[in-house]
């Protein structure tokens, strides 16, 4: 049997609530009967729980084969989950967060004292956002992290978007209408510096070509975090879509789980 047949063995379909609405996702299960340290996969803007080129479900499966239990939620309006990706906005998507590392935490094949967080793009800024409201969680890792959403958003988002926002109540993202509460509520966000409150080991990968997010904000998370690693993937991407690039994205963040979780 070969590593991916064994990566397959234990996959569960799951449902958890949050506020009376569904999210929906998977769970991967090493073989033998644990308890074993588990992380949990946050997607981003627009993405959904396998993300491209089904880079969450091939580290899950690698995960799975290193004794390492991962959980892939998508947030309410993405995905297969319930809710309208129109009404989504951090807060939702941080409380989302948290539930799903609660469910984790509280299931009996968990090692609740060995807790980590995957998040990509968007998904890395809720991560930091979630790790820094608890005290739980002992690794993080960041690939192509978001260190300020809105500064962000202001530097990418044109005119004619924002004169549509105004007029439509929401702004066009590659097909997925993002919603006037999303944009209104980012000065809301916690800023970085509040992520230095987090104790635990972190990863940081970062493509050198990355235009959605630039690279900066990678030496940004190094700043807050003084003892993080920083690894970078030269020539890629935002979501490193070529075939070296993913390979070197999964080894480095499975071997780092495997030492520091």
């Amino acid at each position: 049997m070969s590593l991916e047949d064994e990566g397959r063995k234990r996959e569960e379909y799951v449902t958890i609530e949050v506020n009376t609405q569904k999210l929906r996702g998977m769970v991967h299960f090493p073989s033998g009967k644990g308890p074993f340290p588990a992380v949990a996969l946050f997607h981003g803007l627009g993405g959904q729980r396998m993300e491209p080129h089904f880079i969450f479900v091939k580290l899950s499966r690698l995960l799975a084969n290193n004794k390492i239990i991962s959980a892939r939620f998508d947030f309410r309006g993405s995905g297969e989950s319930e809710g309208e990706f129109q009404e989504m906005t951090i807060s939702q998507e941080v409380e989302d967060g948290m539930k799903i590392m609660d469910f984790l935490a509280e299931h009996p094949l968990v090692n609740r004292e060995h807790l980590g967080i995957v998040g990509l793009s968007l998904g890395g800024c809720i991560a930091r956002l979630v790790v820094s409201e608890r005290d739980d969680i002992k690794c993080l890792v960041l690939w192509s992290a978001v260190a300020d959403l809105e500064e962000l958003i202001k530097q990418e988002q044109t005119e004619e978007q924002r004169n549509e926002l105004t007029r439509k109540g929401y702004t066009d993202s590659g097909g997925n209408k993002i919603g006037r509460s999303f944009l209104t509520t980012l000065s809301q966000v916690k800023k970085l510096e509040t992520l230095s409150v987090y104790k635990g080991k972190a990863l940081i990968i970062h493509g050198t070509e990355d235009q959605t997010v630039p690279l900066e904000h990678a030496y940004r998370f190094m700043k807050i975090l003084p003892s993080s690693r920083l690894k970078k993937i030269k020539g890629a991407d935002h979501t490193y879509n070529r075939v070296d690039w993913e390979e070197e994205v999964l080894k480095g963040t499975t071997n780092f789980l495997k030492e520091k979780l």
